[in-house]
């Protein structure tokens, strides 16, 4: 299997598909911690994100007929364009620079997406958020599903098959998730109600889980990942 921009693009559209159809479960967990509007700003992120991708180059042929992918590296950069040029809140930025040191670490390995180029990638921009908001793993924000995921495909030791990298960052993800149900919030919006969180897990995590699982599959409903209420 290749994974160049085709398989990228597909990840977007299998993100942008998971968030609609969990959106109404999103906008539930973030009333309970915050605004409200997480799930709309990712949502409205990710409707960003296919309009620009539709305005990517299409596939070209050369004199031989052979088709000539676009990068793995586009469709990831129209999605961190997108995310930090149309999405208000906290999260749009904290995606957007997710997504753009992805993207660069994806534009400097060549065509296809490598492990390498998610290990780099994935670490960037999770340096990046942390810069910028200064949260770290136990603080009840979307890091503490990053992290994980990080060190997951910092560890990975199989045969080099994106695919099978982002599935184990995936279901690292997704502990982080779960472990924020316990978590009493110390950054974000979530930091101003308390109790009032307690047992709810991050929104912003969610969004991490959905974005690594969305590379092999589309989710449906929230359920099976979260812990019970």
């Amino acid at each position: 299997m290749q994974f160049d921009g085709t398989f990228t693009d597909g990840w977007m559209r299998r993100f942008a598909a998971s968030v609609a159809a969990t959106e109404a479960e999103l906008t539930a967990l973030d009333q309970a911690t915050g605004d409200g509007d997480f799930g709309i700003n990712l949502n409205a992120g990710l409707d960003a994100t296919l309009r620009a991708m539709g305005t990517l180059p299409p596939d070209a042929s050369d004199a031989s007929g052979a088709s000539e992918t676009p990068g793995a590296a586009g469709p990831l950069s129209a999605a961190a364009t997108a995310f930090l040029d149309e999405v208000g809140g906290t999260s749009g930025p904290l995606f957007g620079l997710l997504l753009h040191e992805m993207a660069v670490a994806a534009g400097q390995d060549g065509p296809e997406l490598t492990v390498r180029a998610l290990v780099v990638g994935t670490d960037g921009g999770l340096a990046a958020i942390q810069r910028v908001g200064e949260a770290t793993p136990g603080d009840k924000t979307l890091v503490d599903a990053l992290a994980p995921a990080c060190e997951a495909l910092r560890t990975y030791d199989g045969d080099g098959d994106p695919r099978e990298a982002l599935a184990r960052a995936a279901r690292a993800s997704w502990e982080g998730v779960r472990s924020t149900a316990a978590l009493r919030a110390r950054r974000g919006r979530a930091s101003y109600v308390g109790e009032h969180a307690s047992g709810v897990p991050d929104p912003g995590a969610v969004g991490i889980g959905l974005l690594f699982s969305s590379a092999e599959e589309t989710v449906t409903a929230l359920g099976s990942f979260l812990p019970e209420p």
